[in-house]
């Protein structure tokens, strides 16, 4: 394979079209629809979709066929279909739909203004998950430049996956004919423990989550009269009690738990060596530690056991705006990171189940769930997917692949998992430590992603001619 024809597309059209074009897409504020319902009416997403096809167009493959997909009330998808040198199929995957601003940018970044600082793109969604589309047609228009043949491919960009991908599940039948049975799924909506090696993820947790909502009053009343009944806030954590240990986290109810695979146990301490996170990649503040000071502990927590976050609140004014008011209501927004494995479903219904029950001092306790994702354990690598990932990190790394669970959620795979059992997967990303997804400060790390998008080609290229590799 002529590597180095393919690092001399990649890195000049990732400098000269891919970063420019990001920092324009990194302006439009297209919030996935659960962050921005009127997203139709806004238009931030049409945009961001035009950009990507105008971007595209441009840098157009042979015989590639661009469509944008749309259903009656659901996010756009766009689709690109490349023919290959054989029928056989690659599904390539990315989003997007981006999460909402998060307070805390430092001096100098903005969500919606994008700056490049060295190898560094700051911005919301160009990490998680703009890249994604360039990256795809940049590997498959490397392929080209190296005259290396290469299956069909076909590309799905899908507008709802930070809302959970509830949309998706209606094009992938819509589209099923065009879809086809791929053999290799390839997904660039994953992280990475550093940035130094291809990083392959072999698990992902599953998600659900709601509102918890406790009422005891129907008005708010003077402080003085606190004492005489509990307080919503007091009642909301006697609930979460049932769900959580609140001296140590841990999440211990069955329908929460599953049993950690013998293989996954012995990958996390092979790779925790390599891995930057373990605690350390936390922006932790001066004196705090993590939950645990084994970092092989730390990897299972967050990537092989529950774990509950509060990501929002309602019914709590302003610190600075807060009156001596004995306040009638508390909702918590949940979410419950789950195993995979989990099904997520049955977990949504025990959570329900354990909230509502025998609510303390017989106040108003709803629990009105808005997430369920199950999580996903990847299929035994096939021997020549394995070679081709250490390959092409050794080549354009200068490293071996590692291998990682991650803790957070991509719904489609586990929904591809099901759909093709056959398939192998090769699900990868650049979101390394301090990139924060999701959080303030978000970041691309350039040289990252080019390597992944070199990557990307050669396990693409190894995919069809994995005959002639002797590993089927």
């Amino acid at each position: 394979m002529n590597t180095d024809a393919i690092r001399a597309y990649v890195d000049p059209l990732w400098e000269d079209s891919i970063i420019p074009a990001l920092l324009e897409f990194g302006q439009i504020p297209n919030k996935s629809v659960a962050f921005d319902p009127e997203w139709a009416a806004h238009g931030h997403m049409d945009r961001a979709v035009d950009l990507l096809c105008a971007w595209a167009h441009r840098h157009p493959l042979p015989g590639m066929k661009l469509d944008v997909v749309r259903l009656e009330g659901r996010t756009p998808l766009i689709l690109i279909d490349v023919p290959g040198a054989s029928e056989d199929r690659v599904l390539l995957y990315g989003h997007l739909d981006k999460q909402p601003e998060m307070a805390g940018w430092r001096e100098g970044l903005d969500p919606w203004n994008p700056v490049r600082e060295g190898d560094r793109l700051y911005g919301r969604g160009i990490a998680d998950d703009g890249y994604s589309m360039f990256a795809c047609i940049a590997a498959l228009g490397a392929l080209h430049a190296a005259n290396q043949p290469h299956a069909r491919c076909t590309i799905i960009i899908e507008a709802c996956e930070e809302s959970g991908s509830f949309d998706l599940p209606h094009y992938i039948d819509l589209l099923a004919d065009r879809i086809g049975k791929p053999s290799l799924v390839i997904g660039l909506d994953s992280g990475c423990e550093n940035y130094r090696q291809l990083w392959c993820t072999t698990s992902l947790r599953g998600l659900i989550g709601g509102t918890l909502r406790v009422e005891m009053l129907t008005e708010g009343v003077h402080s003085g009269a606190s004492g005489q009944a509990a307080d919503t806030f007091r009642i909301a954590r006697l609930l979460l009690d049932r769900i959580e240990n609140p001296q140590t986290g841990v999440v211990g109810d069955p329908a929460f738990n599953v049993a950690i695979p013998r293989a996954r146990l012995d990958e996390i301490r092979a790779s925790v060596a390599a891995a930057e996170r373990a605690g350390r990649g936390l922006p932790l503040i001066a004196g705090a530690s993590p939950v645990s000071d084994d970092p092989v502990e730390l990897v299972l927590n967050s990537t092989w056991r529950p774990a509950l976050s509060i990501t929002g609140a309602e019914g709590l004014p302003p610190a600075s705006n807060a009156g001596n008011v004995f306040r009638p209501m508390t909702a918590l927004k949940l979410s419950l990171r789950l195993p995979p494995g989990c099904d997520a479903h049955k977990a949504t219904q025990r959570m329900k189940d354990l909230l509502e029950a025998n609510p303390p001092y017989g106040a108003k306790v709803t629990f009105e769930p808005d997430w369920a994702a199950d999580g996903w354990d990847a299929p035994e690598f096939a021997p020549w997917l394995r070679k081709s990932m250490s390959d092409a990190s050794s080549t354009f790394f200068g490293k071996p692949v590692a291998y990682m669970g991650l803790g957070g959620t991509i719904p489609f795979m586990a929904m591809l998992g099901e759909r093709f059992p056959g398939a192998q997967f090769l699900i990868t990303g650049v979101l390394g430590p301090h990139s924060n997804a999701h959080g303030p400060n978000e970041f691309l790390h350039i040289p990252t992603a080019r390597n992944v998008t070199c990557c990307v080609a050669h396990v693409i290229a190894d995919h069809f001619r994995r005959d002639k590799m002797g590993a089927g």
